[in-house]
């Protein structure tokens, strides 16, 4: 059926606008993303530019293949085909525009006032990374691309994983670790951003479902109530990150993990039905069984103390009864299945043993928290415990504004960067 002779030079110009917007969201560079010579320093490296691109070429191909068959058969197609081969092609350029925005926003803030910050907090995230390389070499499959942190909305950091569909990208795949945060929340003693990062690391050993199973026969042979292996089902994620935010960060992060769980009572005591967060005040018993775990006994006694007594619970609290009454039991036996028993997905060892921390490693953030508050920082000390060292030189007087100017200049400073570790043999890297 010809193109009517009416129709044709509209659906012509159509054609023309959309063969003009399209192809355009192929490449990021730095230069085109507005860096500048002096941005360098704390950009994101060149493998998560390729990655980007890798994504954006792919996405292009698929734009050129709906316009090559467009062009082909527009002229000759009834008019209500048309509108469908433009609608296939409008869909590709929407995949490319949502990527190529995405990667845009976040590479483009390293040009910002806040590129310090986000170097600073890559360079924490790498080196949780490095540690479980150190302590277990060939854990993971291969070299990967570190995290990339960025700037946003939102009351608390939040990640992105490795290879997740994004809804905003019309179930594109993320090709590396996102981390956001907060635009107030860019302070180098934030242990929550240490949480997320533990997201990362569950992720990326492949643990989701084997610590889910392993919970709720946990559970299960304790016999423990049904209600309760299906809500600690639900939150084995959140209560492995938090865990391991202890093992990165030691005493210090939960303490910075209540600082970011203190709510007034109502919130603290109320239970969200289908939520993945543990309940406020579960989550924190649950953080000082973890610290007693670890050897910090005291540490543990002072978190229950402060959190019993700021949350002493009414008769009207809003937390399933059962969950209380079996807590005693439930909470012990969750810490231990999640931190302190065998993966096969860690070579038949514990999460402890391939996030080790120990007493020697509180001693050197105590002694850099106190170098700290004398504007100085001990060059020898993982950029992870840093955040924890921060805290406690917060809480020893040290001036918040100049205390973060002076971490995040060293954790983004290139030259204080910690010496690599190897990777996993070319052979079997992913």
């Amino acid at each position: 059926m010809a193109m009517p002779a009416t129709v044709q030079p509209f659906l012509q110009d159509k054609v023309r606008t959309l063969v003009a917007r399209a192809r355009r969201l192929s490449t990021l560079t730095p230069e085109r993303v507005g860096l500048r010579a002096k941005d360098l320093p704390f950009a994101p490296s060149a493998a998560h530019f390729e990655a980007a691109n890798r994504r954006l070429h792919e996405i292009d191909r698929h734009v050129a293949v709906r316009l090559a068959f467009l062009e082909r058969h527009w002229r000759t197609s009834p008019p209500h085909r048309v509108l469908v081969y433009l609608a296939l092609v409008e869909r590709e350029i929407d995949r490319a525009r949502r990527a190529f925005g995405m990667f845009f926003e976040v590479f483009s803030q390293r040009g910002s006032a806040f590129a310090p910050a986000l170097a600073a907090h890559d360079a924490i995230a790498m080196d949780c990374y490095a540690a479980i390389r150190r302590a277990a070499p060939l854990i993971f499959r291969g070299p990967m691309l570190k995290p990339l942190t960025y700037m946003e909305h939102g009351y608390s950091p939040a990640t992105t994983r490795r290879g997740i569909a994004l809804s905003r990208l019309l179930g594109e795949a993320n090709p590396f670790p996102l981390i956001r945060i907060p635009w107030d929340r860019d302070n180098p003693w934030q242990a929550v951003f240490l949480h997320e990062v533990a997201h990362n690391l569950q992720a990326d050993l492949g643990l989701w479902q084997e610590n889910q199973d392993a919970v709720v026969r946990r559970l299960a042979r304790n016999q423990a109530p049904a209600l309760v292996g299906s809500i600690y089902r639900r939150w084995h994620k959140e209560i492995f990150a938090d865990l391991a935010a202890l093992l990165l960060g030691g005493p210090a992060a939960a303490w910075g993990m209540l600082d970011f769980l203190a709510h007034p009572i109502q919130r603290t005591l109320t239970y969200q039905p289908g939520g993945a967060h543990p309940t406020g005040y579960l989550r924190a018993l649950i953080l000082a069984e973890m610290l007693a775990r670890m050897g910090f006994g005291a540490e543990a006694a002072r978190v229950r103390e402060v959190w019993q007594t700021l949350y002493r619970l009414p008769r009207t609290h809003r937390i399933p009864p059962v969950l209380l009454s079996s807590a005693d039991g439930v909470v012990p036996a969750v810490v231990d299945e999640i931190a302190f028993q065998t993966r096969r997905g860690l070579a038949q060892r514990a999460l402890a043993d391939i996030i080790p921390f120990r007493p020697a490693d509180e001693r050197a953030i105590r002694a850099a928290a106190t170098a700290l508050t004398r504007n100085r920082v001990p060059r020898d000390l993982p950029p992870r415990f840093l955040v924890s060292a921060s805290r406690y030189a917060l809480g020893l007087g040290a001036p918040a504004g100049p205390l973060s100017d002076l971490v995040i200049r060293h954790l983004s400073d290139p030259a204080n960067a910690p010496r690599a570790v190897a990777h996993d043999p070319p052979a079997i890297a992913a």
